[in-house]
């Protein structure tokens, strides 16, 4: 039986692909307010501006690619169960070819009932607009979970996270939670590998950490070669 490989993923690994991180150091994401956009708040205050700011990402995302990271990730499969959680919401992992990929905070390529729980969850590729509604005359809202909305895909990625015999995370700051908090489920046993080219300190982890201080594209296939020698 393949050991699992758990894999928890942030905006580093999608910004190598070109798509801009969530949040600049002066607090904005594009110009914009991130409660302004990310939040059911700002969402009710101007439909227009959300829907405008989530088109521009889903455009951009249609025009990137998956980088080395995204495919080494996919490779590791030949040799270990992964299972992708990510932080994103770009499909960059699924175009790679990884086969299990759980988005705690949504997806970009998918719309949603504005109603909870959503009615309908929709593939969607094109612009998004006031008057696009479900089967039901519901407005059609981003699938993507706002600041202060429920993250559904949390139990399954405990449950996961809990199962995992290696723990790799890539490119996060570890500042968002509840995805941070995941590090708090891994048997005491199981090794920690943290890729990012500026990490994060971790407090009070009960597992054995690695820091690898390089960027995904770099760390991934260093890992890689470091997992197989431990099979």
């Amino acid at each position: 039986m393949k050991k699992k490989l758990v894999v928890l993923t942030g905006a580093g690994i999608s910004a190598e692909s070109g798509i801009k991180t969530f949040r600049d150091s002066n607090g904005l994401w594009e110009g914009h307010d991130i409660m302004q956009v990310a939040s059911y708040e700002g969402w009710l205050k101007n439909k227009e501006v959300v829907l405008q700011f989530y088109n521009q990402r889903r455009r951009q995302l249609l025009e990137v690619s998956p980088n080395h990271g995204h495919k080494v990730l996919a490779e590791l499969e030949s040799q270990f169960d992964v299972q992708i959680i990510t932080q994103n919401v770009d499909n960059l992992h699924e175009q790679a070819g990884s086969s299990k990929v759980l988005h705690l905070h949504g997806e970009l390529l998918k719309v949603a009932s504005d109603c909870r729980p959503p009615k309908q969850i929709l593939d969607w590729r094109d612009d998004v607009r006031l008057g696009d509604t479900d089967a039901h005359g519901i407005q059609l809202r981003p699938y993507i979970v706002w600041f202060g909305e429920e993250v559904p895909a949390l139990k399954e990625a405990i449950t996961l996270t809990e199962q995992a015999d290696y723990l790799v995370i890539i490119g996060t700051s570890l500042q968002v939670y509840p995805a941070a908090g995941l590090l708090q489920y891994p048997a005491v046993n199981v090794p920690v590998f943290y890729i990012d080219p500026k990490p994060a300190t971790i407090h009070n982890l009960k597992n054995p950490l690695e820091v690898i201080p390089m960027n995904a594209t770099e760390g991934v296939p260093f890992l890689k070669e470091k997992l197989l020698n431990l099979l």
